[in-house]
């Protein structure tokens, strides 16, 4: 996918501006160090002539503040392995990027720091459907980075479209030992629970008892539990019939075999998400990171970044941009933009919320069940 190169980085420098020298307490007046933890892929790294973002924020904040910065980036799997990580106490971090039911964890674990937004002026441009829902309801603690809906990714060579349109597909005998599932216990129950029509929600276990059953029901199609390794298994035509993000979807197609034809909808009930970049507790350079989160909503790294990641925006510069629209495409933009009416409603209905500790636990002896199974 072709990706801009960089251009004048006027829209952000009025910020750093205003921030002066705010940062001098971060560290020596030689070099400063900012540590993000982030999602693998999830964020334009510069391969294939892409905007390189953390090289062009070290560029960026040397030119406007007259002092050398080095982002230490690392990736992490899950939200579960970020979290064990953060909760543990052994690491610092200045910026990571959990998703909303995990956001809601770590503030009542007190475990993000609350951001300061003279720091952060760029997120007036965050759409006002992705302000104040639940994970964060009063704005403190998060900015939103992406966003997206669980859809079902097919092979149109291997199924028939008549079968297509719901969760049913996942559990069609006649696709045996060609379906993928997710190898993690809230996404795989949550396609059994979408189909059922149980709330994702519920602490009833014998509600959970009922997506399980399901769950080992679908245990012998499975021909694998996955998570990146999906994008070679449906790319190469191992397996037909997998539940994914939307944006994924893309790049599935842009690197799908001569004899794939993958193609994607969404079930009437499924998972939308929101991805915010947040602060921890743990970090060492809060006003760095937020100047860093600031920089993210200009315009260019904004961009960059959606282009990459093919995922959803809630930022109004990049769903507003008219090389951006180009770049991706009708269909792109139609599939990960939707329709839906309210994005808030539809969320707050749907989107998986933060468990209490005894369920949380149960779930988990359910899904090792499904899995020894």
């Amino acid at each position: 996918m072709k990706l801009k190169t960089v251009k004048n980085a006027a829209i952000i420098t009025a910020a750093a501006v205003l921030l002066g020298t705010a940062l001098t307490s971060c560290g020596s007046s030689n070099s400063l160090t900012l540590n993000v933890y982030n999602w693998g892929e999830y964020i334009s790294d510069g391969s294939e002539g892409s905007f390189d973002t953390v090289r062009e924020f070290e560029k960026w904040y040397e030119e406007n503040y007259g002092q050398k910065v080095t982002v230490k980036y690392t990736t992490y799997a899950s939200n579960e392995d970020m979290y064990n990580k953060i909760s543990s106490g052994a690491v610092s971090y200045d910026v990571i990027i959990p998703s909303d039911y995990m956001i809601a964890r770590m503030a009542d674990e007190e475990l993000l720091q609350p951001l300061n937004f003279d720091n952060i002026p760029n997120y007036k441009n965050i759409d006002e459907n992705f302000k104040s829902l639940y994970y964060d309801p009063d704005n403190k603690y998060t900015v939103p980075y992406t966003y997206g809906i669980v859809g079902v990714i097919y092979d149109a060579n291997v199924v028939d479209e008549a079968d297509a349109g719901d969760w049913d597909l996942m559990w069609n005998e006649k696709y045996s030992d060609r379906i993928v599932q997710f190898n993690n216990s809230r996404d795989a129950f949550g396609t059994a629970m979408y189909k059922l029509g149980i709330d994702v929600n519920t602490t009833d276990h014998a509600e959970w008892d009922k997506a399980y059953n399901e769950l080992l029901a679908q245990r012998p199609l499975v021909h694998s539990y996955v998570m990146d390794e999906i994008y070679n298994m449906m790319e190469s035509g191992e397996a037909a019939i997998g539940a994914y993000y939307a944006g994924d979807y893309f790049t599935m197609v842009d690197a799908q075999a001569d004899n794939v034809d993958l193609q994607f909808y969404y079930p009437e009930r499924t998972n939308f998400y929101v991805d915010a970049m947040c602060i921890p507790s743990c970090a060492e350079n809060k006003e760095l990171a937020e100047i860093f989160i600031n920089y993210m909503l200009s315009e260019e790294p904004a961009v960059a970044n959606a282009e990459y990641t093919y995922y959803a925006s809630p930022n109004s510069v990049v769903y507003n941009s008219a090389s951006y629209i180009e770049e991706m495409g009708a269909e792109a933009m139609a599939i990960l933009y939707p329709e839906l009416g309210s994005f808030s409603e539809q969320y707050n209905t749907l989107a998986f919320r933060n468990l209490d500790n005894d369920t949380l636990g149960y779930i988990n002896t359910l899904w090792e069940n499904v899995k020894i199974n």
